[in-house]
C-alpha cells in the first residue's frame, strides 16, 4: 500500500508539472523566466509568464514528486512513513475539493488513504513509525 501511494504521488506530481509545461504551454515562457523578466513581478497583477511559472515549476508538482520519492525510499528501507504525511495530504485534498472540484483530488485522497492504511498495517506487524532519537546514524 505504501509503495502504491508513493508511486501515485510521484506520478501525479510529475504529470501536473509536465502537462503544465507542454499541454498548457507554460514552457514557452522559459526564456522570460531565466532572463530575469519576473524579478519585479507583482503577485496581485501577474503576467502570463508569471502565471505559467506558478502553474508549472513553482506549483505543488515538483515538491509532490519529492514527497513521493521520500515515501518510496522509506518503504524500500523498511521504514514506515509517518502518518502526518498522509494526514496532511488528506486535508489538502479535501480543501482542494472544496475550492475547485475539477482537480484530481480523489487520487490525492486515495494516496493519503493508502499511506494511512499502510502505516496501520505496518504498526500491526510490529514495524511502527520510528520515534525521534531512536534511529541509529551510520
Amino acid at each position: 500500500m505504501i509503495k502504491c501511494a508513493g508511486w501515485l504521488l510521484v506520478f501525479l506530481g510529475a504529470a501536473h508539472t509536465l502537462l503544465a509545461l507542454t499541454l498548457e504551454g507554460a514552457g514557452r515562457h522559459a526564456r522570460e523566466w531565466f532572463s530575469g523578466g519576473l524579478w519585479g513581478e507583482d503577485f496581485s497583477d501577474m503576467s502570463p509568464a508569471g502565471s505559467a511559472l506558478w502553474l508549472s515549476l513553482e506549483s505543488f508538482g515538483p515538491p509532490l514528486v519529492v514527497v513521493g520519492l521520500i515515501v518510496l525510499w522509506l518503504d524500500r528501507h523498511g521504514i514506515t512513513p509517518p502518518p502526518f504525511i498522509a494526514w496532511t495530504l488528506g486535508v489538502w485534498s479535501v480543501a482542494d475539493a472544496a475550492i475547485l472540484i475539477t482537480t484530481p483530488w480523489p487520487l490525492f485522497l486515495l494516496a493519503s488513504i493508502l499511506l494511512l492504511a499502510g502505516s496501520r498495517r505496518a504498526a500491526c506487524r510490529g514495524n511502527p513509525v520510528p520515534r525521534a532519537g531512536s534511529a541509529r546514524m551510520p
